[in-house]
């Protein structure tokens, strides 16, 4: 399927590369440093043409990546010693982190990471790790593959949706995300995609056990030297479509659980989706009253000194799956494509 934004970001990326803009950039909008953004890290993709294929990178595009930034001269330093960093104009520097607790994390990425002695941070959400939500994107994939028709109930009667072509999936797909995130209540969402999952013929807890790491993986991950655990809220809930007092106890009680399980509180969090409409100030509000000392979210920028005074609005640069390329990350990482994606800001908060 041709997409658009897909083919605009590919010519932006490119052309500022060749035109040689990143290089006489970073110096100017470059900032100080960057925190990286991985979800899953694989060479044997289970879907490598999936709709869900950014959300995953080669170890060996890691391994190349992380090896070109320090010949830029990037430190690859822990999340704690970023914050710190933050301000200080010490150098340019990297920390990694990744969404979600995949198990590739642990068996993929680490050995890339050893390699480099590069610290990551893993925000883990509880409740996907116990399988008490669905790894909602990974289902909704396999249910549009099912079958060559899909019938949904709504509020306004059935709708059947045409699956039977790689473009119809596609717009399935859309439909689907669309209306499990914005016309179901976000605390019902895991009921109807169970609901029709199970209609389907399609296992909706096969994502979580297939991919995700369990709790004797985490307490591994977890005492190794690179490895910090952070908090992704208890349920990967899209926190701005809760009312107040459930988003603060997703955010309160996510810590408290991970506390429990590996007997030390998290220092960090990640937001949800972290995109503008899943994150702002009432949510960044919510994680320092929980008493963490950063948050994260997805919004697409470099980190400058300023970000010494948002801490928990930090914005990262993804590693997405369909731009494995040096040159892209380059072109991320000087600074130029900072404000493109943010309509003009250089300092990226909410």
């Amino acid at each position: 399927m041709f997409d658009s934004n897909d083919m605009l970001r590919r010519l932006v990326l490119k052309g500022a590369g060749y035109a040689g803009f990143a290089r006489l950039a970073q110096p100017l909008l470059g900032g100080i440093g960057a925190i990286l953004m991985l979800h899953r890290v694989t060479a044997c993709p289970q879907k490598p043409d999936g709709m869900n294929r950014h959300l995953s990178i080669a170890p060996a595009f890691l391994d190349a990546l992380i090896a070109d930034m320090k010949t830029q001269g990037y430190a690859f330093v822990t999340l704690d010693e970023a914050l710190a960093r933050t301000g200080q104009g010490q150098g340019r520097f990297a920390t990694i982190t990744a969404d979600d607790a995949y198990r590739d994390n642990l068996t993929e990425a680490l050995p890339i990471l050893e390699k480099h002695d590069a610290p990551i941070t893993i925000y883990v959400a509880p409740g996907l790790t116990d399988g008490s939500v669905a790894l909602w994107w990974e289902v909704v994939e396999d249910i549009v593959n099912a079958r060559d028709w899909v019938v949904v109930e709504t509020a306004s009667g059935p709708i059947r949706l045409d699956c039977s072509t790689p473009r119809a999936r596609q717009r399935a797909s859309a439909w689907l995300e669309h209306h499990l995130t914005a016309t179901i209540p976000e605390e019902g969402c895991n009921a109807a995609l169970i609901n029709l999952a199970q209609a389907n013929g399609v296992d909706p807890y096969a994502p979580n056990r297939d991919t995700l790491m369990n709790w004797d993986e985490i307490t591994r991950a977890a005492a190794h030297p690179l490895v910090t655990i952070g908090a992704h809220t208890v349920h990967h809930y899209h926190l701005r479509r809760l009312n107040e007092e459930t988003a603060g106890r997703e955010i309160v009680q996510a810590g408290r659980i991970i506390e429990e399980r590996l007997g030390v509180r998290p220092r960090h969090m990640a937001y949800p989706y972290g995109y503008p409409r899943a994150v702002g100030p009432r949510e960044v509000k919510l994680a320092k009253e929980a008493g963490y000392i950063s948050a994260v979210t997805t919004r697409h920028g470099v980190l400058r000194p300023e970000h010494a005074g948002h801490l928990h609005a930090l914005p990262r640069i993804s590693l997405n799956g369909r731009y494995q390329q040096i040159g892209y990350v380059r072109t991320m990482l000087s600074g130029i494509t900072t404000p493109l994606a943010n309509r003009g800001k250089m300092l990226v908060t909410v």
